[in-house]
């Protein structure tokens, strides 16, 4: 293959790998504070079970995205130096905020978290908790900040020639909050909640099928239901503002997604169809009249503009127009199954025990549905760039390396190996460890009782 499209799918490879466990980490974070709040306010000690067995979770999870957020870092100096050498002032400073959030912050207390319980005060270990999980939460902002930037960059200034000219920061407020970082980061944000979700829901319903429930396993499972049943409504209205967002600054991306070729008013919204590039058409189509216009611009006649007003300079469509899908119909089945179970916990008196049998196991199978939507956005979004690196200013084939395509190709799949046999370790752990007893050897450290007058009160 041509080294710039085997260069291009290392990095989706490292990239998909590396998305999966901080999806999960972000969220996860505070799912521990909210049990560690539950047991300090309830004194349920199966909220603290519920927190000392998804802390553990946290913590693999934690390990594996730092070791491949390390290891994608690489390919920036090997697969991509002009890259760094065109928009390395720009890109430089976010990269280095997140590093110093991840290692310095989550790091450090994660520790707290993980060996200080019963050796700190429960001042000290909520605090520590709120600490980890405010700390993902603000490398994924300086993540999205600059991944945002490349889709919609704002706040810079070239100097030196067009073809080689090095950015410049002009405004760091506009580089940051640049037009798309709003609505990418809420989706991204919401995503990692549903995420979590159905892992919590997933492991304590497979807990209760094989026999292994304990007594968070119920706190858990409610938990994840009904934070999905929340999130999911809150996720597509995000999801439909970050398209009208996308629609204004990447129009292209919008017409891929939806297989438009030409031009049109009240465009259908195509649910199923074979694109063709060779043809530029659809083949198969299967659509709902008029509307995709009135989704994208509240307007059942409103025009949308075709691929064919974007020669040279429109991403591939078959990625885009099938990824969109599968994100969508992931999302789709995550609605159903939480609102159902939802409504299904409550008829039964909240009791997990006398939840059907057909649902847990529906549940199951959705365990890591987030990752499968999460990968497919990710995707509709990362392809419906090309061919640009930065929208509308490099393209890609101007910033890649001239390493040889044998070179590329080794290391490709010695990557491809090693993540899926992480990822079968990862699931193979999670599934372990919920099948063992949570240990609840080591006692918290008491809390002080009040003194007045001189008088235990």
């Amino acid at each position: 293959m041509d080294a710039l499209i085997l260069a291009r799918m290392q990095f989706a490879a490292n990239i998909t790998f590396h998305i999966l466990f901080p999806t999960i980490s972000i969220a996860l974070g505070w799912t521990l504070l909210f049990f560690r709040t539950r047991w300090l306010r309830t004194g349920d000690s199966a909220w603290l079970m519920a927190y000392r067995f998804w802390t553990k979770v946290f913590a693999l999870t934690f390990a594996l995205g730092v070791v491949s957020g390390i290891t994608m870092s690489f390919q920036f100096g090997t697969n991509w130096p002009g890259f760094m050498e065109r928009v390395g002032n720009i890109a430089g400073p976010l990269l280095g905020y997140e590093v110093l959030t991840a290692f310095f912050l989550e790091a450090t207390f994660l520790g707290v978290m993980l060996f200080g319980h019963g050796k700190v005060s429960e001042r000290v270990h909520l605090l520590a908790t709120f600490l980890v999980a405010f700390g993902t939460t603000v490398s994924a902002f300086w993540i999205l900040a600059l991944n945002s930037w490349l889709h919609t960059p704002a706040g810079y200034e070239i100097r030196g020639d067009g073809a080689s000219g090095e950015f410049f920061v002009r405004s760091w407020v506009e580089v940051v909050f640049n037009p798309s970082l709003p609505y990418r980061l809420t989706h991204v944000l919401l995503a990692s909640g549903l995420t979590v979700a159905f892992l919590l829901a997933g492991v304590s319903a497979w807990q209760l099928l094989k026999g292994k429930a304990n007594a968070s396993t119920a706190r858990a499972l409610r938990t994840g239901l009904t934070v999905a049943a929340v999130l999911i409504p809150m996720q597509i209205v995000a999801g439909d503002m970050h398209g009208l967002n996308t629609l204004q600054h990447q129009p292209q991306k919008i017409a891929a997604m939806e297989g438009v070729w030409d031009t049109e008013r009240g465009a259908p919204l195509l649910l199923f169809a074979v694109p063709d590039e060779a043809t530029r058409s659809n083949h198969f189509e299967i659509g709902i009249p008029k509307l995709a216009a009135l989704i994208l611009k509240h307007d059942a006649a409103a025009e949308i503009r075709g691929l064919n007003e974007f020669p040279g300079a429109h991403p591939p469509v078959k990625p885009l127009f099938y990824g969109f899908r599968v994100m969508v119909g992931t999302g789709m089945l995550m609605l159903a199954f939480s609102w159902a179970g939802l409504w299904l916990y409550r008829q039964r008196g909240w009791t997990a025990e006398r939840l059907p049998r057909p649902l847990l196991w529906g549940l199951t199978a959705m365990t890591f549905s987030g990752w499968l939507a999460t990968v497919a956005g990710w995707y509709v979004t990362e392809i419906g760039r090309q061919p640009f690196i930065v929208f509308g200013l490099i393209r890609v084939d101007e910033v890649a390396s001239r390493v040889p395509s044998p070179m590329i190709a080794l290391t490709l799949a010695l990557y491809v190996t090693v993540y899926l046999a992480l990822i079968v370790a990862y699931i193979a752990v999670v599934k372990y460890m919920a099948g063992k007893p949570v240990d609840m050897s080591i006692a918290p450290i008491p809390r002080p009782r009040r003194v007045s007058a001189g008088v235990a009160s």
